[in-house]
């Protein structure tokens, strides 16, 4: 079984996105939902002497590394805030847990799906895996859970809505664009903030290109994710 698994997920690269710390999680949590002053955002490369492979430090050493763990305690957690909720207002089903959770999967699947074919259209090739994509589609689900934990709280268990729940939204959402924004500057645009990427293709203009990659980045931090989180929030 380990070696079909290992046949369809790099286990290595896996295992260095949860390499992690308490200090990481503490200043990437910091980050993610107060983004605005953190400087700088470009990834820390690991020093291998001569080699041509370009590679990153793990999260435990760059705190601009993506992790898997917080947005797999983030899909967790929201989902049992969910059910939590849905038990308190008298409307707990076991069923909850599988379909909250699908539905959470199915959001980053689309998600990861749309980012895949922004790369596959605008020509870009860089190094970041698919596993470091999925793992900034999940790290909207803190400010989700911030969102709904708030939200709950203040109008006494009356869901996400009103003008209070709006602005925890509002603002998360924007934490959470202005953060993507940042860091997927150097998976989207890797030419342009000094990262290793593909070469612009022969006939393609380098000027409309990187205009088309700016407007598909800016597009994907913020009406894409405006989407989702919605989306996401008032689906519990």
């Amino acid at each position: 079984m380990d070696q079909q698994f290992s046949r369809y997920v790099n286990v290595s690269a896996l295992k260095n996105l949860f390499n992690v710390s308490n200090s990481y999680v503490i200043n990437k949590l910091l980050i993610i939902l107060l983004p605005w002053r953190h400087k700088p955002w470009a990834r820390k490369q690991a020093s291998f002497g001569s080699s041509e492979t370009v590679q990153y430090l793990p999260p435990r050493e760059d705190v601009n590394s993506p992790d898997a763990y917080i947005p797999t305690m983030g899909v967790v957690t929201y989902v049992l805030l969910s059910v939590l909720l849905a038990g308190l207002r008298g409307a707990f089903d076991p069923a909850l847990l599988s379909s909250v959770l699908t539905w959470a999967f199915l959001m980053i699947g689309l998600e990861i799906m749309i980012l895949n074919l922004a790369k596959y259209f605008l020509s870009i090739n860089s190094v970041s895996s698919l596993l470091d994509l999925i793992s900034y589609a999940g790290y909207k689900f803190v400010g989700i859970n911030v969102t709904i934990l708030l939200a709950e709280i203040y109008n006494r268990g009356g869901g996400t809505g009103g003008w209070f729940g709006w602005a925890v939204f509002l603002y998360t959402y924007n934490a959470n664009a202005f953060f993507l924004l940042r860091s997927l500057r150097y998976v989207l645009l890797p030419q342009d903030s000094g990262a290793p990427g593909v070469a612009y293709g022969p006939g393609v203009s380098s000027r409309s290109l990187k205009q088309s990659r700016t407007y598909a980045l800016a597009g994907y931090a913020y009406l894409a994710q405006f989407f989702f989180m919605y989306i996401l929030s008032n689906n519990v």
